[in-house]
């Protein structure tokens, strides 16, 4: 991974960086995207990546309005604009695409086969988080699919997972929070149960498994894998290698 840049790197990487068009699947939802870009801009200038506005790459953020996948059966017809909003961006030429959603990633082969332009794939970044810190036992918060499906389960690392009714309570707090309803109740639904099994159940960390939990949960002082945070990473690093074969 390129998380880390000499300065003689990072200025040839300066002098292509305005060549690389970065494609953002937002909107699912949007308040996580615009964090999204927010910590992308901040890491790009923290890792030295930009020496002028003119090298920062170009960002196309598709901000669709996707159904919600927040129930434990998804149809194709759900996928329809998630699909629709890859093609968008294919057309526009970029040079990788990221999607600022996790149950959507329980699609990525299927949804890969619908464009040309690679898509970052946020399972397997996820994994690699969990092996550079050597996690043996992980609790996962998200979406009834992100979680039942096993998106984050991986062999070797002993998965903890809300039950049913708790994964209830999470869908309808995602929901909720989405649309700005009473959002620091939600917020605290979703605390209380990390809290549960974080104490009692023993969990080593916690993958905060939807954008909306993620940024629920952000301030809060517990081990945790931010996908927000991660996806953010693996765009920059995607960016960087990409910057160096040009």
């Amino acid at each position: 991974m390129l998380k880390y840049l000499n300065t003689n790197t990072a200025n040839n990487i300066c002098d292509t960086l305005s060549n690389i068009k970065i494609g953002v699947l937002g909107g699912i939802g949007p308040e996580a995207t615009n964090e999204f870009y927010g910590k992308l801009i901040k890491g790009l200038q923290e890792r030295g990546l930009v020496k002028a506005n003119r090298d920062f790459p170009q960002i196309v953020i598709n901000s669709i309005p996707a159904p919600e996948l927040v129930n434990e059966s998804i149809p194709d017809e759900d996928l329809a604009m998630y699909i629709d909003g890859l093609k968008q961006l294919d057309t526009f030429g970029v040079d990788f695409i990221v999607m600022v959603c996790n149950t959507i990633y329980l699609f990525y082969d299927k949804l890969q086969e619908q464009i040309k332009t690679p898509i970052l794939n946020l399972r397997e970044e996820i994994k690699r988080t969990i092996d550079n810190k050597k996690v043996n036992s992980i609790l996962i918060l998200g979406t009834p699919s992100t979680v039942n499906k096993g998106l984050y389960k991986f062999d070797g690392v002993n998965c903890i997972i809300p039950d049913k009714s708790e994964l209830e309570t999470l869908s309808s707090a995602i929901f909720e929070f989405n649309l700005g309803n009473k959002k620091e109740h939600q917020a605290e639904k979703v605390k209380n149960i990390c809290n549960k099994y974080v104490s009692y159940r023993k969990a080593e960390t916690v993958i905060l498994g939807c954008t909306e939990v993620a940024l629920m949960l952000e301030n809060e002082n517990f081990p945790k894998i931010n996908t927000i945070d991660v996806l953010v990473d693996a765009t920059i690093n995607r960016f960087a290698e990409h910057s160096m074969t040009q």
